[in-house]
This record gives structure tokens, sequence and C-alpha cells, in this order.
């Protein structure tokens, strides 16, 4: 074998090594890593897909049969990930066999394929191949295996968000809305019991501020019903405890100030893996997507319904405004990444003021 002949080897080795590591690398990040890691691999397996999932439920179709058709779009996009991660792991095998220079193109990828898929109708010629291929059989099986073990977790973690959102539409009807909420509350006359319902939705954000990270599929993975969607029941209990706070005249609760905190730390956790840009120190008077018309037409609402309103609507609103301003981006840019059914203050803009239709997992790294 000439030198050039050597050397071209020797990169294609080299570059079969890197696709393999890289590889390992992204199910790494996806599956074991215990923090939210955004990846290229994985972004773009999503990204593309949801280019096909937009082709075939493009938005003049009504909501529903677009929600029918996206409720397949996480699970797909979880199979064709593997199903990639699988063809990396081939593809680099094969450079390598290639690269030791005993193998045409055709006789690698068999190798490769026989290794990957523990077939053994190709037999490796030395020790150094006999060595990687144990090693690509094991790569194989354990990326197998991590989607396995990836799937019950990921459902543990979706049961426990969809408990809270199912339970919502009791209090909040569907699809959930901070006015329905409240009105409900005051016609029980339990008011009192909404600390607890703070407390819980407090714990609640800090459930998917950690699961819609570290499993970022679990963002996509779509409510059984369809006008539930897990960001506007955030969008509801961040509102209802917001005008809690500004616009009913009722003691005051810390506890709505805490859940309000943890919700949009939460928002922001989610949007800052997803790419999605927003103010991070905005300031009180700030606009928002609520405008006063807006504002005003629920707090009419509100007073129908015999709830007891603080006198100056002025103060309310800049006090409503104080607290939407720091969620208001991260939750109109999510409903809009996730396809969520359009709600009171959390319907999604069709042209999109966040960049195009909408990032996705990977697009930060």
């Amino acid at each position: 074998m000439s030198t050039l002949g050597i050397i071209l080897h020797a990169a294609v080795f080299v570059l079969g090594v890197a696709t393999v590591a890289r590889t390992l690398l992204s199910a790494i990040r996806a599956f074991i890593l215990p923090r939210g890691a955004p990846d290229m691999i994985v972004g773009f397996v999503f990204r593309e897909l949801r280019r096909v999932f937009n082709v075939f439920a493009p938005k003049r179709l009504p909501y529903r049969d677009r929600d029918r058709l996206f409720a397949y779009y996480a699970p797909v996009s979880l199979a064709t990930l593997e199903v990639t991660w699988l063809l990396l792991v081939l593809f680099g095998f094969s450079a390598m066999y290639w690269g030791l220079g005993d193998h045409s193109a055709g006789d690698a990828i068999r190798l490769s394929g026989s290794s990957l898929l523990t077939l053994g109708f190709a037999t490796p010629k030395t020790g150094l191949e006999t060595v990687l291929s144990f090693m690509e059989a094991i790569s194989g099986l354990g990326l197998a295996a991590l989607l396995v073990g990836y799937l019950p977790t990921m459902y543990s973690a979706f049961a426990r968000r969809e408990l809270e959102v199912n339970l919502l539409e009791v209090r909040a009807d569907r699809p959930a809305s901070a006015t329905a909420m409240l009105s409900r509350y005051h016609r029980l006359g339990r008011f009192d019991v909404l600390p607890d319902e703070w407390r819980r939705w407090e714990s609640w954000f800090a459930d998917i501020e950690e699961s819609h990270t570290t499993l970022s599929a679990l963002a996509f993975y779509r409510s059984p019903q369809p006008e539930h969607s897990w960001i506007v029941a955030a969008g509801a209990v961040l509102d209802a405890a917001a005008l809690t706070r500004s616009l009913l005249d009722l003691p005051r609760e810390v506890q709505a100030d805490l859940t309000i905190r943890a919700g949009y730390i939460a928002l922001r956790r989610i949007a800052d893996f997803f790419g999605i840009k927003y103010d991070q120190a905005p300031q009180r008077s700030d606009p928002t997507s609520v405008t006063r018309q807006k504002f005003d037409a629920v707090a009419a609402e509100l007073e129908a319904a015999g709830l007891p309103l603080r006198a100056d609507r002025d103060e309310a609103f800049a006090d409503f405004n104080g607290w939407r301003v720091n969620y208001d981006r991260p939750l109109l840019a999510l409903s809009r990444l996730v396809l969520a059914p359009e709600a009171l203050w959390n319907g999604w803009p069709e042209r999109d003021e966040f960049g195009r239709f909408g990032p996705t997992p990977g697009d930060a790294g």
C-alpha cells in the first residue's frame, strides 16, 4: 500500500472512531446524564422530523386533527433517534474495518452489520478486528438497552405530570383557564384551600423543571385529551396565582408568590434548554402579551361572578404585569413549540416572533 493509501486508511479509521465516540456521547447525554444537556444529533433528528410532521399536519388543519397527528411526533422521534444512533455506529465501525486495510468497503459494511446485530454471518480476520467486533456488538446492545430502560422512567414522569393536569380540569375547566379556576373556588367558598393548591403546584413546577430538561422528549408527549396540555396548565395556574395577588381583594398569601416564582423559574429553565430567547431581567413595566384591554375583560368576568376585586384597577394591572412579565415570553414560546391548544392568554400567534417554527432539542448545542 502506498504512503498516500496508508494516510487515507488511517484518516478513515480515525473518522470511524470519532463517529462512534460522538454517537455514544449523544446517547449518554440523552439517556444517562442526570441534567439537561442539548445534543446536536438529538436536535437534528427532532428538528427534521418536526419539519416532516409540519408537512403532513399544516396549520390549515383543525386543531384536533393536528393534535392527533402530532401525538406520534415524540414516539416516532425517539424511535428514529435510536435507528440514527445504530446507523452511525454501523458507519463508524465500517470505517474502522476499512481503515485497517483488510476489507473492501462492501465487506467492511457486512462485517459491521454482522457485529452490530450479533448475527455472526461475517468473520473478523484479525485479533484487532475481533476486538472491534465485540465492541460494536456491545455498543448496539447497549443502545437498545438504554432506550428500553429510558422509557419506564419517562412514562413515570409523564404520569406524574398528567395527574395534576387532569385534576386541574375539575377546578379550571378544559382547556384550563385562570378565570374558571378562581370562579369555581369562589362559588364553592373555598378560597381558604388556595394555599394548599399553590403548594402542590410549586412541587409540580419543580418536577417538570427537572423532567422536561433531563428527559427532553417528554415536553413533546401530548396529553391523552386534546384540550389538555402541561404548558396550558402551567399558564393557567401562574395566571390564577398572579390574579390572586394583584386583582383579588384577599389577604396576602405568600405561597402564591412562591408558586409564581417556582413556575417562571421552571419555564425559563425549560426555555433555556430548547434555546428560546427571553429577557432574563425584565422590568415590571415591560409590556406583555396581556394588554390592559384583555386584563379589564377578565376583571369584568370575575366581577360578574361575584369575586371581590381591588378598586384601583390601574394598580392591579401594574401588579399583574409585574408578575406576568417574568414568564410571558417563555410561556408563549413553549406553547408554540409543543403545539399547545389555545387557551386564555396562552394561545400562540400564527407568526412566530421567537424565530423559526420552534426550537427543538439540541438547538442550543
